[in-house]
């Protein structure tokens, strides 16, 4: 069932033109979401009844009959105590800081009592409406929408959405005050987008995908001086893809390996090949081998919502390997351990974060999925938050890709950010465009923003210039600002959307830029239906999120073991010191341009139906900027030389 919008990949912007799969306080709550008294005695829970349910979109009262299908999130005994408990672990200038529980302390402290649950049941039971799970977190009922207004004190009408028609509350959703404040919220009431059946099979090894070449070894390695020139002078093959030893000594990696910490990857659904398709990159491209017990895997006992048309199951392969090889070529002695969603939608991946908070089955979480603020709503971002603060006093981290889009005015219309990572509980990670020149000398970033111009027939010129992909960020009108980006966020960027301040993001950025992306190898099928393991070059912030979840790897066992939990506040701590390259879109000198050239097969395997050659331009993000200092571009910058080490207790950056 699903009772919210889909997610979809936050990255792999492929290298070639492939369609992308993929408050309280001051750490915000969105804004309109506590809970607050409602008429008749009743508790109305904000944020339940959808933007889109608009008058002029009514088309009346949805038949009693219809059928309703929702989960009523629970607060827990001390909602507001977890928020604050939540800051203060993660807060260096705190007296509680890291002073974790364990998901046992954290259940018995905030977690919904045996009363509370009952109670809780008890209410649903007698309103008509028939509950079909129940766990910890939540309980899960089915009826109709008579029922559904009776427990929820709201009619259900029908709206007009994007040319289809659904039910959605008229009203603010509201539960009884006698609960005593145990419902955090309730989702699904609406539901936009229609259900998908249970019980299905995952397809097979998604189509595959190639790069052509020439390519350069490292940045510049490789320069055709019979193409055309580009910001006065010859612009370099685009990498063969880097490895896990390049982005290593890019971020100060040093000696570090991670051992001793865990991360855990989050995706929809579970690649049939990941297995041997790790141990063969991994052999193939000089990472460490994987240890007995180092990868393991969580799955659930079905799949949901797998075709095309819902969430294309196989397009998420792509993804959950290029997380895993990424976040293990540069934390090679680091637990992986990936966490399946049972489909791309928000209950099921929130499933998957509660069993790694539940069990307490990794340090660092590494998130490359997401969507635009625009279909976000206060109810669903309640559910996520409240994961991301029990995970935060574990001593839990949670990392997400900022998007790929730049602003999104492109591709959706309207200047926003993307979602979770526009929540103050997460840390947002942008992308940048990476060069490492010979001998795995880091040699500058600029903020990710390419623009793409394709070879004159003539062969004399570039021609054109279209904005191909850049890393999210932006300032959100959702969460107010932090308080952890006080002092550091510049007013131009906190206030661009009134006078309150509010959340920007991204909060740290790596690699992300296709064009000086990673190597990633997967089993795929190609045309002739082959099944067959092959290697390409990839990015998108889905790269850089387990990029900077494995660089916190290895700054957690700098810190001798010891969690470094969720990591915002840390993060900022150490703004505007050499822990940070300060990238900016012209790091060769103001008004100076770069560009490297790549050539792509027009089929995306072969040469068989012609090549493209093409000068990707770098650092030009849409309407976003990467400047000297804090931006929403890159946030903070990306780990320096010093990064890691800062984390040794006693040393800075």
């Amino acid at each position: 069932m699903r009772s919210s919008r889909t997610r979809v990949r936050a990255g792999l912007a492929l290298a070639a033109a492939l369609p992308l799969a993929a408050g309280a306080l001051a750490l915000g709550t969105p804004t309109a979401l506590a809970a607050q008294p409602g008429p008749h005695d009743r508790q109305a829970l904000a944020g339940t009844k959808p933007l889109w349910a608009t008058p002029s979109a009514d088309r009346g009262t949805a038949d009693a009959a219809e059928k309703v299908t929702a989960r009523v999130y629970l607060a827990g005994r001390d909602a507001e105590g977890l928020a604050a408990y939540a800051r203060a672990v993660s807060d260096p200038a705190s007296a509680s800081y890291g002073k974790y529980l364990t998901s046992r302390q954290a259940k018995e402290r905030f977690g919904a009592t045996k009363e509370q649950i009952a109670g809780v049941t008890g209410w649903l039971t007698s309103s008509g409406l028939k509950v079909t799970g129940t766990n910890d977190h939540y309980v899960t009922v089915t009826g109709d929408a008579a029922a559904a207004r009776k427990a929820f004190g709201t009619e259900l009408h029908r709206y007009v959405k994007d040319g289809r028609t659904y039910h959605a509350p008229s009203t603010t959703a509201s539960v009884p005050a006698s609960l005593d404040g145990a419902v955090l919220t309730v989702v699904g009431l609406n539901d936009a987008p229609r259900l998908a059946k249970h019980r299905e099979t995952l397809p097979g090894p998604s189509t595959a995908f190639r790069n052509a070449g020439p390519f350069s070894t490292y940045y510049g390695s490789n320069v055709n001086k019979s193409l055309p020139s580009a910001y006065g002078s010859h612009a370099p093959y685009a990498i063969k893809g880097y490895t896990g030893k390049q982005l290593r000594a890019a971020y100060g990696a040093k000696n570090f390996t991670g051992k001793g910490v865990t991360i855990a990857i989050t995706d929809a659904y579970a690649s049939p090949t990941i297995a041997q398709d790790i141990q063969q990159y991994a052999k193939r491209n000089g990472d460490k081998g994987w240890s007995k017990g180092q990868y393991s895997q969580v799955l659930p006992a079905d799949w949901t919502h797998t075709g095309e048309k819902e969430c294309d199951a196989s397009g998420w392969y792509g993804e959950e390997t290029l997380d895993i090889e990424a976040a293990h070529a540069v934390a090679p002695d680091a637990g992986i351990v990936y966490v399946a969603g049972k489909s791309c939608q928000d209950d099921d991946l929130i499933d998957a974060l509660h069993k790694i908070v539940d069990g307490r089955l990794a340090d660092i979480v590494s998130n490359s999925w997401g969507d635009v603020e625009s279909n976000e709503t206060p109810d669903v971002a309640a559910a996520y938050d409240q994961v991301f603060q029990t995970g935060a006093v574990e001593g839990i981290g949670f990392y997400f890709s900022s998007g790929d889009d730049g602003d999104n005015v492109g591709k959706h219309g309207t200047k926003q950010t993307d979602t979770p990572a526009n929540s103050p509980w997460v840390t947002s990670v942008g992308g940048t465009s990476l060069a490492v020149g010979k001998g795995d000398k880091y040699l500058w970033e600029t903020g990710w923003g390419t623009h793409k111009a394709e070879l004159s027939k003539d062969g004399l010129s570039w021609e054109g210039s279209v904005f191909t992909g850049g890393a999210g960020g932006g300032t959100s009108k959702i969460h107010q600002q932090p308080f952890y980006q006080r002092g550091v966020v510049p007013d131009a960027l906190a206030k661009a959307n009134g006078s309150t301040p509010m959340r920007v993001g991204p909060d740290i950025a790596a690699v992300a830029d296709s064009s000086t992306g990673f190597l990633v190898g997967q089993t795929q099928t190609f045309p002739d239906g082959s099944v067959k393991y092959d290697e390409y070059r990839i990015g998108g912030t889905s790269l850089a999120a387990p990029v900077i979840a494995g660089v916190q790897a290895l700054a957690q066992q700098a810190r001798h073991g010891v969690p470094i939990g969720f990591a915002n506040p840390a993060i900022y701590d150490r703004y505007g010191t050499a822990a940070y390259h300060d990238v900016t879109d012209h790091p060769l000198g103001k008004g100076q341009g770069i560009g490297v050239v790549r050539v792509d097969y027009k089929n995306s395997v072969d040469a068989k139906d012609g090549l493209v050659t093409s000068l990707r331009s770098l650092g030009g993000d849409s309407s976003l900027s990467a400047v000297a200092g804090y931006d929403d571009v890159t946030g903070v910058g990306s780990p320096g030389e010093s990064y890691v080490t800062s984390y040794v207790p006693g040393h800075r950056g």
